[in-house]
Formats: structure tokens, sequence, C-alpha cells
């Protein structure tokens, strides 16, 4: 999945870039891009899951708690 994102962050989300550079059809970008955000915690209706992914960040000393509180708004948001 990292050289995945970082093909996304290449081509700046572009999925037709994506499908050029990966050599795969668009479903497959589709469907390796739903796979990350499962992963990610950003799956639809998966707001409790993302919930739990900031707090592991926070807990590890990943983010701050001034960041943590950013993603939690964002994610209740919707944004």
């Amino acid at each position: 999945m990292y050289q995945f994102l970082m093909i996304f962050v290449k081509t700046r989300g572009s999925i037709k870039d994506m499908e050029k550079e990966l050599g795969v059809s668009y479903p497959t970008v589709r469907g390796r891009l739903d796979e990350l955000q499962r992963q990610l915690g950003f799956s639809p209706g998966g707001s409790l899951q993302s919930a739990k992914n900031v707090l592991d960040m926070l807990e590890r000393g990943e983010v701050t708690t001034a960041e943590a509180e950013e993603m939690l708004k964002q994610a209740g948001s919707g944004t």
C-alpha cells in the first residue's frame, strides 16, 4: 500500500493518471483506494474506527493533543 499511496500523492489523486502509472483499470484503482480507506479507518460509516485510530496515534505520540482534536472534529463533520 505504501507504493500505491506514493503514486496517489505523485498523481495528486488523479485516478486516470494512477491507472496509467500502475498499469491497471479504473475499478482496480478504486478498489485499492477503498482498501486504503479501510486500513486508515475512513471507510463509510467508519467514524468510530477512525476515532479509535486517532486516539491510538495520540497514545503512541504520533500526533499532538491539538492535532488529534482537529482530526476528530473533521471525522465527526464528515470532511
